[in-house]
């Protein structure tokens, strides 16, 4: 059964969604982040994908307050990512409530610093963030292009002990167009024991069901959720 993660992004400690990454293109869906994450908790969902949008662009963490308020108040299994760029940030937010954390940036900057962190907290915390600009690797909150392939990219840290990757299509991203399942099941083929978690572009319920018959581990849904494309009652069947 897939693991179904709903999306909380953050910017100014409020919850809002991003169009494929541009912050000129935000939306705002709630004051309060906790309420949305009360919500996801009241409907049966475990999990929590939390981003810190502006730690991404400042490159530390800036909003785990909102971390440490959601993980203090409710149950929910939260990985979080956007801004983790330090031994100390990290250390933060796993004191913070952080059940895995995502490193994207870091680990194509700083493969020295991500590895220590794989060694110290293990591949069961640390998510390889994975993120693709046609089929190349993508860092910074999506604003920095690299000449990396994401597959190599990928593979190269699987052999060095990470399980778990989310992976977006920047293209795909917010657009309610889908998801790039061509991405996920190439990174299959490749990597075939990872947990893969597909993030962006999810537009409905087939989405997730095909997502699901591929086998695929996770699936990350934001915009779908808040524009009302998937309902959180829709989700139940999904969950074990």
């Amino acid at each position: 059964m897939i693991e179904i993660i709903p999306a909380i992004d953050l910017i100014e400690g409020k919850c809002v969604r991003l169009t494929q990454g541009d912050y000129g293109q935000k939306t705002i869906y709630n004051e309060n982040p906790l309420e949305v994450a009360m919500q996801f908790q009241d409907a049966g969902l475990k999990r929590l994908h939390l981003v810190d949008l502006d730690g991404a662009k400042a490159k530390k963490v800036v909003n785990w307050k909102v971390l440490e308020k959601i993980a203090s108040k409710t149950s929910l299994h939260v990985d979080f990512g956007g801004g983790v760029q330090s031994d100390e940030d990290l250390k933060a937010v796993f004191e913070s409530g952080a059940k895995q954390v995502t490193g994207g940036s870091i680990a194509v900057k700083n493969p020295e610093l991500f590895m220590s962190w794989l060694s110290v907290y293990g591949g069961e915390k640390i998510i390889l963030g994975a993120d693709a600009k046609k089929e190349k690797v993508a860092v910074s909150g999506w604003e920095e292009g690299t000449e990396i392939w994401v597959y190599d990219f990928v593979e190269n840290y699987v052999d060095k002990g990470v399980k778990y990757t989310i992976s977006t299509d920047v293209a795909k991203d917010g657009l309610l167009q889908g998801p790039s399942f061509d991405l996920y099941k190439n990174l299959q083929d490749k990597c075939p024991d990872l947990k893969i978690i597909a993030s962006g572009g999810i537009s409905g319920l087939e989405d997730v069901e095909k997502l699901a018959e591929m086998n695929i581990y996770g699936v990350i849904i934001g915009k779908a959720i808040y524009e009302n494309r998937i309902k959180l009652t829709d989700l139940q069947r999904f969950l074990n």
